[in-house]
C-alpha cells in the first residue's frame, strides 16, 4: 500500500503532491495532542485532514466559505461546552487545532499556504504546554524540520522541485540557527512570570490527593511513570527511613479520608512542636509536575527547601506547602534528620479531632476494640502496647497484600478485619487508624512515597507513582505522634525490601522477559538516566544557573541586566563578524567584473539594457548608436576596460595601459548623457 501511495504521489500534479506533504506535517504535530484535546476535537481535525487529502488526490475543487463557517460555529460551540470558556490553555488548544485544520480547506494561494505554516508552528509549540520530555522535542525536531520544508518547497515556485532538495536546504537552515538558538537559550533572561509554562490547575496530572477514598493509592501502583528523583549526597539512607512526607488525613466521614480542619488542630495545642537529633541527610529533589502546592520530603527537614522563586512553609503536621502549585519541573535542596519527634508530650484538647469516629460505620471494628480493651493481657496498657496488638493481629491473621481487593463497601474497615482480609496499604492504613481511634488512641493516616530504586546509570534515586503509600501516625505520651507502617506487619518485604506488587505486563514486556529477564528493567534505566540529563540540564536551566554563568564569567554579582549586557555584546560581535566576513567575501570576488557589472547597472538607468555576455565593446557600440558624440567619455571609458582585461602585450606597447584602480577612479568621475 505504501508503494502504491509514492507512486501515485510521484503522478501527482505538484499542488496535490505539496499539499499531501503539507497535510502528513500538520498530522505529526498534532498526533501528540490527541490526549490533551477533547475527543471530538481530535475526531474533527483527523476527519478533516482526511477530507482535505482526498480533495487533493482525487483533484476535486474545495467547499465554499459557508461549509467552513458552519463547522467553525460547531467547533467553538462545542469548545465552550467542554470547556465553559473559551480563554486558558485547554480551550485555547482546541480552538488552535480546529483553525490549523479548517484553513488547510481553504489552501488556493501562496498566502493560506504561509498563514498555515505559522498556524502549525505555533500549533507545535503548544505541545510544550503538556510535555516538556526529550521524546516530545524529539518529535516536534521532526515537526519543525517538516514545515521549515514545506515553507522551502513554497519558495520554489519553478517547476517540480524533489522534496528532498527542500528538505536538505530546511536542514541547513536549522543547522545554522542552532548556535542562535543555543545563545538564548543560555542567556536570554528568564523573568517570571514572563517565563514559564501557562497551565490549568488541577488538571491532567496522575499522583496523590488531597483525600484519599479506600482504592486510590493502589491504582497509582499500576502507574510507573517518575514522580521525582532524588541526588544524595553521599550514601544513601536506610530503607526504613526512605519515608517522603505528602499529606496528612485526619478527618474520616466513613468513606473518605481529608485533611485536618483549618487551625483547629493548632488552635487547641497540637503544634509541629519538631526536634531532631542525630546526623542530618543532604540531598537534591527533581520533582515532577504535580499542580499541588506540595514540596516531598524525607521525614523530617526542619529548615525550609530551597526553592528559587517559591516560599515554603511547614505545618503543624510536617507537610512543606508552597505559595503556588508546582506546575514545571521543580528542583530543591533539603536537609532531613531521620531520627525526629513531633506533636505534643501530653495529652491536649486538640488530640480528640485524632480520635473521631463517624456514628454507624464499622461496627464490627468497634466492637473488636472494646474486646481488645477488655482482655486481661491489655488492661491498663499503653499505647505501644496496643499498637503491637493490632501488629500481631495483622501478622498472624492470614491478612493478604493485593492490589485487587475488590470494592470496598460502607462498612471499610469492618470488610478488612473480618471478611476479606486482604487489601493495599491504603485499605490497612485506613483499618488500623480507625482500630487505633475506636481504643481511643489518637492516629490519623499519613500519605506520601516510600522507597524507591537507584539508577545504576547516572547514580540518581527515582521514586515512582508506584511507590505511592499510605502509613499511620499514632499519639503516645512523652513521646508525641510515632510512625507505625502496618503494611509492614502483612507484608514486611514492602519497606524491607522495596518488594513492589508488579502490574500485569503486556505482550511485548512478556516478550522481552522472555528473551532477557533483566533487558526490560536496563532499556528502562538506560532512558531514564537520558531523559533525566535532559531535565537537569535543559528544563531546570533556571535563573540562578544562568546567574551562575555570568560569575564564572567574572561578574561579582550579577542580575538580569547583565544577562541582557552579554547578550546584546554577542549579537553585535556577532554583528560585526557578518559584516566583516560580507566585505571579505566580497573582496574574493572579481573587481574587473565587479565594475563593470557597476557599469552595467548605470547603463540600465539610461535605458541601455544588456545581458552578463555583453562585452564592454558592444556596450560601447550602443552608447554611442544612443547619445552619439555626447557619449564619448563612456565609449572611451568602456574601450579601456575591455582592453585593461584582454588586450595584448603588443597592442598595448605604443600606449600606456590604464590600471583597474585608474578606470576605477574615472568611473566615478564620469558625466552620464542625460
Amino acid at each position: 500500500m505504501l508503494e502504491r501511495l509514492l507512486s501515485a504521489s510521484r503522478h501527482l500534479p505538484r499542488d496535490g503532491r505539496d499539499t499531501l506533504f503539507l497535510l502528513l506535517v500538520i498530522a505529526w504535530v498534532l498526533l501528540p495532542q490527541t490526549g490533551n484535546l477533547p475527543w471530538w476535537c481530535s475526531g474533527l481535525a483527523g476527519g478533516v485532514l482526511l477530507w482535505r487529502g482526498w480533495l487533493a488526490l482525487k483533484n476535486q475543487p474545495l467547499p465554499g466559505k459557508w461549509w467552513l463557517l458552519g463547522l467553525l460555529a460547531i467547533a467553538v460551540a462545542a469548545t465552550w461546552l467542554t470547556h465553559r470558556t473559551l480563554l486558558g490553555r485547554d480551550a485555547g488548544v482546541t480552538l488552535i487545532v480546529i483553525l490549523l485544520t479548517l484553513k488547510t480547506l481553504e489552501l488556493r494561494a501562496r498566502r493560506d499556504a504561509f498563514v498555515i505554516f505559522f498556524l502549525g508552528f505555533f500549533t507545535m509549540l503548544t505541545n510544550f504546554f503538556y510535555s516538556q520530555s526529550l521524546l516530545t522535542a524529539f518529535g516536534m525536531l521532526l515537526g519543525l524540520l517538516g514545515l521549515l520544508t514545506a515553507l522551502v518547497n513554497a519558495h520554489m515556485p519553478v517547476g517540480k522541485p524533489p522534496l528532498l532538495q527542500a528538505a536538505k536546504t530546511a536542514g541547513w537552515m536549522a543547522l545554522l540557527g542552532a548556535p542562535v538558538m543555543v545563545v538564548l537559550f543560555m542567556l536570554f533572561p528568564r523573568l517570571a512570570p514572563l517565563w514559564g509554562m501557562p497551565t490549568d490547575a488541577m488538571t491532567g496530572r496522575s499522583g496523590l490527593s488531597a483525600s484519599m477514598q479506600v482504592g486510590n493509592i493502589a491504582s497509582l501502583a499500576l502507574d510507573g511513570s517518575v514522580a521525582m528523583r532524588i541526588k544524595f549526597e553521599g550514601a544513601t539512607p536506610g530503607q526504613q527511613d526512605l519515608y517522603f512526607r505528602g499529606p496528612v488525613l485526619s478527618s474520616f466521614d466513613g468513606r473518605e479520608w481529608r485533611p485536618a480542619r483549618a487551625n483547629f488542630s493548632s488552635r487547641f495545642g497540637v503544634s509541629a512542636d519538631l526536634a531532631v537529633s542525630g546526623a542530618p541527610v543532604n540531598y537534591e529533589v527533581t520533582l515532577e509536575p504535580t499542580s499541588r502546592p506540595w514540596l516531598f520530603v524525607m521525614e523530617a527537614a526542619t529548615q525550609s527547601p530551597a526553592l528559587p522563586g517559591l516560599q515554603s512553609v511547614m505545618g503543624p503536621d510536617l507537610q512543606w506547602l508552597t505559595s503556588r502549585p508546582i506546575t514545571d519541573l521543580t528542583r530543591y535542596k533539603v536537609q532531613s534528620y531521620p531520627t525526629f519527634r513531633h506533636g505534643p508530650q501530653q495529652r491536649v484538647a486538640g488530640l480528640q479531632e485524632f480520635v473521631d469516629l463517624p456514628p454507624g460505620f464499622n461496627p464490627r471494628t468497634l466492637a473488636l476494640a472494646s474486646e481488645i480493651r477488655r482482655d486481661p493481657r491489655y488492661a491498663g496498657a499503653n499505647t505501644a502496647a496496643l499498637v503491637q496488638a493490632v501488629l500481631d493481629r495483622l501478622r498472624t491473621g492470614g491478612y493478604v497484600y493485593t492490589l485487587d481487593p475488590g470494592v470496598y463497601g460502607q462498612h471499610s474497615a469492618d470488610e478488612f478485619w473480618f471478611d476479606r482480609k486482604e487489601g493495599f496499604c491504603e485499605h490497612i492504613a485506613s483499618a488500623f487508624v480507625i482500630l487505633m481511634r475506636a481504643m481511643d488512641v489518637p492516629a490519623r493516616i499519613v500519605t506520601g512515597y516510600q522507597g524507591g530504586e537507584r539508577n545504576a546509570l547516572d547514580n540518581f534515586w527515582v521514586v515512582r507513582q508506584s511507590d505511592a503509600h499510605a502509613w499511620a501516625e499514632v499519639w503516645q505520651a512523652g513521646r508525641g505522634w510515632v510512625r507505625v507502617d502496618p503494611t509492614s506487619a502483612v507484608f514486611p518485604g514492602r519497606t524491607g525490601a522495596f518488594q513492589r506488587l508488579a502490574a500485569p505486563q503486556g505482550v511485548m514486556a512478556q516478550a522481552l522477559g522472555t528473551l532477557s529477564p533483566t533487558l526490560l528493567a536496563q532499556l528502562r534505566a538506560a532512558w531514564e538516566a537520558v531523559n533525566n540529563g535532559w531535565n537537569q540540564w535543559i528544563l531546570n536551566y533556571t535563573q540562578s544557573k544562568q546567574l551562575n554563568l555570568l560569575k564564572n564569567m567574572g561578574f561579582e554579582s550579577p542580575s538580569w541586566e547583565d544577562l541582557s549586557y552579554v547578550l546584546l555584546a554577542i549579537i553585535v560581535l556577532v554583528s560585526l563578524a557578518g559584516a566583516a566576513w560580507t566585505l571579505w567575501d566580497r573582496a574574493q570576488h572579481d573587481p574587473w567584473l565587479r565594475l563593470l557589472a557597476r557599469a552595467r547597472k548605470q547603463l540600465a538607468r539610461q535605458g541601455i539594457e544588456s545581458s552578463p555576455a555583453t562585452s564592454p565593446r558592444e556596450l560601447a557600440l550602443r552608447v554611442m548608436a544612443r547619445h552619439g558624440s555626447r557619449g564619448q567619455p563612456l565609449h572611451d571609458w568602456l574601450v579601456q576596460l575591455e582592453q585593461q582585461r584582454y588586450a595584448t602585450a603588443a597592442s598595448t606597447s605604443t600606449k600606456k595601459q590604464a590600471s583597474l584602480h585608474q578606470l576605477r577612479k574615472q568611473f566615478g568621475e564620469l558625466v552620464w548623457p542625460a
